[in-house]
């Protein structure tokens, strides 16, 4: 069942065209990661789904509801994490969290508390004495107390610590297990990497590639590690790249395709240790920006 749906959305500003034809789906139950670098598009791609802004040509849907007309019925099932929340100052963290949480009436008895308990927020104290990262958490409680069927999250852990992180991991890994949905933009690959089960890369407002970790692992190098008895050139063979010698050690890239038949040439030359590790979404992320020429 499709939770969520963009179909060939366009967004222009004048000349500038912020998204050309981006299409995503996100399924019920699924975790679905939204990365690429500020300005490609993420944010614009949001506030479309969330009705704050409208697209120029194509078709967003949440519920199979037209995320521009139907936004008021559309905000009754789903929970919103900015990246930069502002909170109003001379409220305190638990009145705030209450006043969200009221505004959709769909709470999970006792977890208001609970969640208070584990992102470690102080609730008594007005949130103009906050830390970015304690408003930060002022969000995420609020979001992860409703039994919201789609979350929103667009860089919900910017400013949290590496503890708090892994308690947001945790309720996205919860949510998860109760059938709900995310969708999560973030530029913390090692975070999309351990939570989605999908994802989709923009670049300059175009989905330049989308599937599973593993369909996407395709795309990339495995780093290989190793030291022979006799010793090894690499200079000139295919699919091998970016080779760096520290002593007896070589360290290299290898084109997936490729990995078998370097292996086998390696191994003609007395394998004395060896080390392989997949790609990792970081190294995917790179692969495509730096192929592209950008920075």
């Amino acid at each position: 069942m499709t939770v969520l749906r963009v179909e060939n959305v366009t967004k222009r500003f004048g000349n500038f065209v912020a998204l050309d034809k981006i299409n995503l789906e996100v399924k019920k139950g699924e975790v679905y990661g939204f990365i690429g670098p500020n300005g490609a598009g993420k944010t614009t791609t949001i506030r479309i789904l969330l009705g704050i802004l409208k697209a120029t040509e194509g078709r967003a849907e949440i519920f199979g509801l037209d995320a521009w007309n139907e936004a008021v019925k559309i905000h009754q099932n789903i929970a919103y994490v900015p990246g930069d929340v502002n909170l109003w100052p001379n409220l305190t963290g638990g009145e705030v969290i209450d006043l969200f949480v009221s505004l959709r009436g769909n709470v999970v008895k006792n977890r208001r508390d609970e969640l208070i308990d584990r992102f470690d927020l102080d609730p008594t104290k007005k949130c103009g004495t906050y830390s970015k990262g304690n408003r930060q958490k002022v969000a995420l409680i609020a979001a992860f107390a409703q039994n919201a069927d789609l979350y929103i999250l667009d860089e919900p852990t910017s400013g949290l610590d590496p503890l708090m992180e892994r308690v947001f991991q945790e309720c996205i890994r919860e949510v998860k297990d109760e059938g709900k949905s995310v969708l999560l933009s973030s530029h913390i690959l090692s975070e999309v990497e351990k939570l989605c089960d999908k994802v989709s890369i923009i670049r300059q407002g175009k989905i330049i590639e989308s599937g599973t970790i593993k369909e996407l692992r395709h795309l990339t190098r495995t780093n290989v590690k190793v030291v022979t008895k006799q010793p090894l050139s690499l200079t000139d063979i295919k699919g091998v790249y970016d080779i760096q010698a520290v002593e007896d050690e070589i360290s290299f890239q290898v084109d997936n395709e490729r990995l078998g038949e370097v292996i086998k040439y390696i191994s003609e030359y007395e394998i004395l240790a060896l080390e392989s590790k997949p790609p990792t979404l970081e190294d995917l992320f790179m692969h495509h920006y730096q192929e592209r020429g950008d920075d």
